[in-house]
């Protein structure tokens, strides 16, 4: 199989059900998806590296959102939305929503906004959350022209949420501090 197919040297691409321009918001939108899911796999990487079984439960939800990120990619590349076509579900975001509550149970107080980084893990966990609020941006921007799925968008808005809590699992875990922006008010309590 050939790589290349030199049909996109024009500047178009094919979408499921039209040919469109490269930088169609769909195109951005699913592209957008992309680069997260490269990003999603440099954090699993640089986890894998650490020592063994202590990561384990993060690299087993990093796989399954690659997976699901291919999941919101595929269900956002059809020029038409077909509903019985649809990957992403859900329960896909409820589970999401029970890593997050997970988390932060375990996660110390938070009152004020914290500069991303600390560990390399955390550090790496706030590059795809903002990568992720940029895709979830993408999206919107394409439902405002086109036929668009609004699962995905719920999916990638509570993506962002797990990927900044798991940020801060991930300082917690590793005994490095968030540091807090200092000009920041107090601005998070904590939910029952």
């Amino acid at each position: 199989m050939k790589i290349y197919t030199r049909t996109g040297d024009g500047g178009k691409t094919s979408v499921i059900g039209a040919r469109v321009e490269k930088d169609d918001a769909r195109v951005e939108a699913y592209g957008t998806i992309d680069e997260l899911n490269s990003f999603v796999g440099q954090a699993a990487a640089v986890i894998a590296r650490l020592p063994d079984g202590e990561w384990s439960d993060r690299l087993e939800q990093l796989t399954l959102i690659q997976h699901e990120l291919f999941d919101c990619g595929s269900d956002l590349s059809y020029a038409s939305l077909d509903p019985d076509k649809m990957k992403v579900a859900p329960e896909m975001t409820e589970r999401l929503e029970r890593w997050i509550d997970e988390l932060e149970a375990s996660n110390p107080p938070l009152e004020k906004f914290i500069l991303p980084g600390g560990s390399e893990p955390a550090a790496l966990f706030h590059v795809c959350r903002t990568v992720c609020r940029r895709a979830e941006r993408r999206v919107v921007s394409l439902a405002r022209e086109q036929e668009c799925p609004e699962e995905v968008r719920k999916y990638l808005n509570r993506l962002s949420d797990y990927f900044f809590s798991a940020a801060r699992a991930a300082n917690a875990r590793l005994n490095v501090t968030d540091v807090e922006y200092e000009r920041s008010a107090s601005v998070f309590r904590r939910r029952t």
